[in-house]
């Protein structure tokens, strides 16, 4: 029996645990990438290990994401992670070079490796043929400092792809398809693996839109094969010596399948608030919009913004439009100003932002009131964009682009005939804003610079002998980390500052939230399904343990957040029962008796006691042998220092 693309990567690399669906494995992890909102705290992290000098093949510090700089606190990140890049063996990514994926699919991806990063959508590798998968940063850091990554062996989920997308019909139609019929919990547990003659179709660029959102689906990563479309791509990126194939066995047995006809899908967006709530254009109908904003890490490809230029050339943005346009790189950026791309956009009225994510996180861009805004981005959750009733669409760069100069939302096949778009056969290539590391020799000279922000990781402790604390909170089904610890320009700039950003705490759900949880002491958080869907931002697992929050009982996790909050040492609960969800109110006292005996003789189902009600809840705590020493330490931190050693 053959193997996936998925499995031959991840036995490569196995270096704990068996190959079997649905166990935890340890891999080897061959590349890592921090961006500056997770990266301050991921090498903080680092520090406290006491590893003087990465030992992956190539790690890189981007800053990318905290770039409006509108106090100290940003720049004081960006210089600690400079220094840090700097004594430790990191490559560094400065301001302005781009955002992390996009410049890591550029410039430093290669196919069959291993890559993990402290942001979600660090699966856009997979667009080459890595195994790319997002985690939070102290795994990230662990794996810098030479530690396994683990994961759940997962389920592969082949997408059978067929025919050739038509004309103005993009890449980003094929994972709006995808999230369509599968839903932002449809991955869990899973690699998404496309394979079929239609991948032939689809260029690099395209093939890294449908890896990046495929986060959305709530998957470990998404993966192409890797094959002459990929090694065209590398040589032109003056890197086709790391180029090898990498492909599925013909007879691979995959757990799911999936069939896509290209040439059947038409365009598509993502109506508010969730990247699976999917609709095609004439279903929505010509809605008025109020502003555009083209770019993230999802689309801002030169390949997006030849597009992008060749729908505005001649005509001007319409006069009831705000149209933002963020490159993903200084390559792209470059090379958009040689072509004339970038004339034609300004031409047109477009609002030139910088290579960063930008308004995809809340940094600047934010719609009027009540404001209906499409994006090429990747997420549209509930106040994401920094106005808390926006009305925020995902949807391609071509839709995009025609509905800037409509002034609604329109079909890009209206325009008439589609050129032909090829990328280049030689890329322009300038590295000078990425910084190379010191020598181990001149290492020991670097100086560390930290400012006033950047406050050390909070206080853990091993877990108790018994828990009894009350509900601080109860929250829905499909919060997201968004919802736990919210992102924009004026939370950003706290995410190396733990006790002045758990202010900010859940308060999107419950403003009174972080002063309540402070001063009970000690709590527990009871939530629904999905919980913590979303980014990868552990900052959602390290504010809730300053506010002293000891466990989190929900009906069902999202996959980064649940190791994020074992790496904290909170524990992770979920119900045996979904209906006894209904027992539980906020306020009330919960009792987990004996529990660190129990979680420590690896029992898995625990009995909750709600002592307001004198209900028995029965919850599950699935914890392996490693996981559950991590909780028993205290977190990943704790345990770390001494495994490391």
């Amino acid at each position: 029996m053959g193997l996936t693309l998925t499995e031959k990567i991840l036995r490569a690399h196995l270096v704990d645990g068996e190959p079997v669906k649905g166990q935890e494995i340890g891999i080897r992890i061959d590349q890592t990438l921090t961006q500056d909102a997770t990266g301050t705290m991921a090498y903080l992290e680092f520090e406290a290990m006491g590893v003087p000098r990465v030992r992956t093949e190539r790690s890189v510090a981007y800053i990318d994401h905290n770039t409006l700089q509108n106090g100290f606190e940003n720049a004081d990140d960006h210089r600690f992670i400079g220094s840090v890049a700097k004594k430790h063996g990191i490559w560094f990514s400065r301001p302005g070079n781009g955002i992390c994926h996009q410049v890591h699919l550029e410039r430093f991806g290669i196919p069959g490796k291993t890559l993990i990063g402290s942001d979600s959508h660090t699966p856009t590798g997979g667009g080459i043929g890595m195994i790319a998968i997002g985690a939070g940063g102290l795994d990230v850091a662990v794996a810098m400092g030479g530690g396994a990554y683990y994961i759940t062996y997962p389920k592969v989920v082949k997408v059978h792809l067929t025919g050739k997308l038509s004309p103005w019909v993009s890449a980003k139609d094929v994972i709006l398809e995808v999230l369509k019929r599968l839903s932002v919990k449809g991955g869990v547990g899973k690699v998404i693996e496309y394979v079929g003659e239609g991948v032939k179709t689809l260029s690099v660029p395209e093939r890294a839109t449908i890896t990046n959102m495929g986060a959305e689906l709530g998957a470990t990563t998404s993966i192409f094969p890797s094959d002459e479309i990929t090694k065209q791509f590398l040589e032109a990126q003056g890197r086709g010596e790391v180029w090898t194939e990498q492909k599925a066995d013909d007879d691979a047995v995959y757990d799911e399948e999936v069939d896509i006809d290209l040439s059947t899908l038409v365009p598509l967006a993502a109506c508010p608030h969730s990247p699976d709530n999917v609709k095609s254009v004439a279903e929505i109908g010509k809605l008025k919009i109020d502003q555009v904003c083209i770019g993230s890490c999802t689309n801002s490809s030169l390949l997006d913004m030849m597009k992008v230029a060749h729908i505005l050339k001649g005509k001007t943005v319409h006069p009831d439009v705000s149209l933002a346009i963020a490159p993903g790189s200084k390559q792209v950026l470059n090379m958009m100003a040689d072509m004339g791309l970038l004339s034609v956009m300004i031409d047109a009225g477009a609002r030139i932002l910088e290579s960063a994510c930008g308004p995809c996180i809340g940094m600047g861009q934010s719609p009027n009131s009540g404001g209906i805004s499409l994006r090429t981005f990747n997420r549209n959750f509930l106040g994401r964009s920094g106005t808390k009733d926006g009305q925020i669409y995902l949807v391609s760069p071509e839709l995009a682009a025609v509905s800037a100069v409509t002034g609604y939302l329109a079909d890009p096949r209206e325009i008439g005939d589609m050129p032909a778009f090829e990328l280049p056969e030689k890329f322009k290539i300038n590295d000078n804003m990425i910084t190379p590391p010191a020598s181990e020799e001149d290492a020991a000279d670097v100086q560390i610079l930290r400012g006033p922000n950047i406050k050390p990781y909070p206080d853990t402790a091993p877990l108790e002998e018994t828990i009894t604390a009350p509900v601080s909170l109860k929250v829905e089904d499909n919060i997201t980390t968004d919802h736990i610890m919210p992102a924009g320009a004026k939370i950003l700039p706290l995410r190396s500052n733990i006790p002045a950003i758990s202010q900010h705490c859940f308060t999107v759900c419950d403003e009174n939230f972080p002063l309540r949880a402070k001063k009970l002491g000690k709590s527990i958080i009871v939530g629904g399904s999905n919980y913590g869907q979303g980014s990868s931002r552990e900052h959602a697992a390290l504010a809730p343990l300053y506010l002293g929050i000891k466990a989190v009982l929900v009906k069902s996790f999202a996959r980064i957040h649940r190791a994020n909050l074992i790496n904290a040492g909170i524990l992770p609960l979920t119900f045996v029962n979904e209906s006894d969800y209904d027992e539980i109110s906020q306020g009330d006292v919960l009792q987990l008796a004996d529990v660190r005996d129990k979680v420590a003789a690896g029992e898995q189902q625990l009995t909750v006691l709600n002592r307001t009600t004198g209900k028995e809840i029965p919850v599950l705590c699935e914890l392996t042998g490693r996981t559950k020493d991590i909780i028993l330490a205290g977190g990943l931190l704790d345990y770390t220092r001494e495994n490391l050693k």
